[in-house]
């Protein structure tokens, strides 16, 4: 049940470049965690009104979840996404803020019952 969600304050993205970002983000979060991807979810949120450092500059949260603990996968995945997430949306790894957090199985539902 790993989650990659991108919140940005980018609005020009096109779907097909949305996709396309979601697809690999996927994949990589997949190795990242030795998951399978069929269980990867992805969700993208463009032109979201943001600040970093009292500015509006492009900026980028991102959140990572997954059931079990992430511990020292954390640090790869940051650079990772950061350096990726910034060459595709054109904003600086400083400007990039995610968030990793660990979940229980009984606390994430799927398919009428819970992990």
């Amino acid at each position: 049940m790993p989650l990659i969600k991108v919140q940005t304050s980018v609005a020009e993205i096109d779907r097909s470049s949305a996709e396309e970002l979601l697809k690999e983000l996927s994949a990589k979060l997949a190795k990242h965690l030795g998951k399978p991807e069929s269980y990867v979810m992805t969700a993208f949120e463009s032109n979201v009104p943001m600040t970093f450092a009292g500015t509006t500059e492009p900026v980028c949260y991102v959140e990572v979840k997954s059931i079990g603990k992430m511990g020292d996968r954390t640090k790869a995945m940051s650079q990772d996404f950061c350096q990726h997430i910034g060459t595709k949306l054109g904003i600086p790894p400083n400007r990039i803020y995610i968030e990793f957090a660990d979940a229980q199985g009984s606390m994430w539902g799927w398919n009428g019952s819970t992990f």
